[in-house]
């Protein structure tokens, strides 16, 4: 079944109208689907012939033995061993990976951003990507890396996939669709794709020029946090994440295919499209959410609680309770605790906080934090609110509020974040941002009784 929608020539599966229209509701299952009928075997994975002529292959995102193996079962037109051949290293250079740290820069302090500007240079994924932070080390699968992506081109004949990573993308401002191996995926400000380690892609700008944040995630993939008391509900449901129905390209042309390997980037040439599963089935796959389906949960009649609480989604580390990744959302939500100081406190954290503003105000900065703009608060910095946002929070009505048309996030991770040169010397750096604590008195009296 083709739709005008999709790009010339790609065939996807027919599936219900409605609000899953191209899609398959669910988080982690095992889906199935195909864009041709029969094409998709039954009772077994790999036949000794399979329909249509095409070739069983399996895409493993965890190794066999895990507790619960991430895999999918693809039916391809070639085998991606058709898909790449001698590989030449290739210059990406704003595209970092970790162990990086630059010599010149101090990754120590509070740090803040206004939004990078796209500029009139044509860029497509890959040549707009902007490292920001890199932590941990890529080459034990630990920690990750921040972005910026900034595009005005789509990518044309030309795709990528990462074998370092999953890419968490944030979008901000444009429209872009993700034509993968399994199916199309388009997103839009206000939600997430996720794009796992090992999938084949390409990137077309629908509507532009496109500006977002990337969570690139060197460790284990995310999942849905352990609610704990909260219980089965709110946060994030599964229902409402979505991956794509099957789709494929049959294209001869030119075609350019570049990897990322252990922080170095390749390029290999082949004379068709990559993306040519026909059809598949498994739990390893890309997927996106709508943010504005989030359930926020909070404190309903004292004190603040941890930011913990707005997790979306979560990389576990080896130690429990203790994250590799946390992504961390912060969006529309009534404030109602009586007696209680309702902005972000102060404080000092084990973990690196990279915060970023996809619209609105946030309550504990509420100047200077602009949409597309970022912060960096790195482990056991402090950090909290400026004056203003102090000041309120401790004289306000105690009387519900509500905090409207605002929507942040967190890249929460255990290691410390190091800035790039970029970010330290490219990237429009706030260089008064650390004075905006510069205004808090001493509020001390020691005199007994006195608040």
């Amino acid at each position: 079944m083709t739709s005008h929608n999709l790009p010339q020539g790609m065939v996807r599966a027919p599936s219900q109208p409605g609000p899953h229209e191209g899609y398959i509701p669910g988080f982690g299952n095992d889906f199935e689907t195909e864009a041709l009928p029969g094409a998709l075997p039954q009772g077994q994975n790999s036949p000794q012939k399979c329909a249509y002529g095409l070739y069983a292959e399996q895409l493993s995102g965890t190794a066999f033995t895990a507790t619960r193996p991430e895999r999918t079962w693809c039916y391809r037109i070639r085998p991606s061993v058709k898909h790449t051949g001698r590989f030449e290293k290739i210059a990406l250079p704003y595209w970092k990976t970790a162990p990086h740290v630059a010599g010149d820069v101090i990754s120590l302090g509070q740090y803040r951003w206004d939004p990078v500007p796209v500029g009139g240079t044509p860029l497509t994924w890959l040549t707009g990507m902007r490292t920001m932070t890199t932590a941990g080390d890529v080459n034990t699968q630990l920690g990750m890396a921040s972005h910026i992506y900034l595009v005005t081109r789509s990518m044309e004949d030309e795709y990528f996939y990462s074998a370092d990573s999953e890419l968490l993308v944030v979008p901000q401002e444009g429209r872009l669709r993700f034509c993968t191996e399994l199916g199309v995926i388009d997103v839009a400000p206000r939600e997430i794709a996720i794009l796992p380690r090992g999938l084949v892609y390409r990137v077309e700008l629908l509507e532009g020029p496109a500006r977002g944040f990337v969570c690139e995630n060197y460790g284990q993939t995310f999942e849905l946090p352990c609610r704990g008391p909260i219980g089965a509900n709110c946060l994030a449901n599964p229902r409402d994440f979505k991956s794509p129905v099957a789709a494929f390209e049959d294209r001869d042309a030119p075609s350019r295919v570049v990897i990322k390997w252990c922080g170095q980037f390749h390029e290999t040439w082949i004379d068709h499209s990559p993306l040519d599963v026909v059809a598949w089935h498994g739990n390893y796959a890309a997927y996106k959410y709508d943010l504005r389906t989030y359930s926020p949960v909070g404190a309903i009649l004292f004190d603040h609680p941890d930011p913990s609480i707005f997790t979306v989604l979560t990389a576990p580390s080896g130690q429990p309770g203790t994250a590799n990744i946390d992504f961390v959302l912060f969006r529309e939500r009534w404030m109602v605790a009586e007696h209680s100081f309702r902005p972000p406190w102060y404080h000092k954290n084990i973990m690196s906080e990279l915060m970023g503003n996809i619209h609105g105000i946030y309550d504990a900065k509420p100047k200077g934090f602009v949409p597309g703009g970022m912060s960096l608060h790195n482990m056991m910095l402090p950090h909290g609110p400026d004056r203003g946002a102090f000041e309120h929070g401790s004289t306000a009505p105690m009387v519900p509020v509500k905090q409207d048309n605002t929507m942040q996030f967190m890249f929460e991770t255990r290691f410390p974040q190091h800035l790039t040169t970029f970010a330290a010397t490219e990237a429009p750096l706030q260089d008064d941002y650390i004075d905006c604590w510069d205004s808090l008195e001493k509020k001390f009296d020691g005199t007994p009784g006195v608040k």
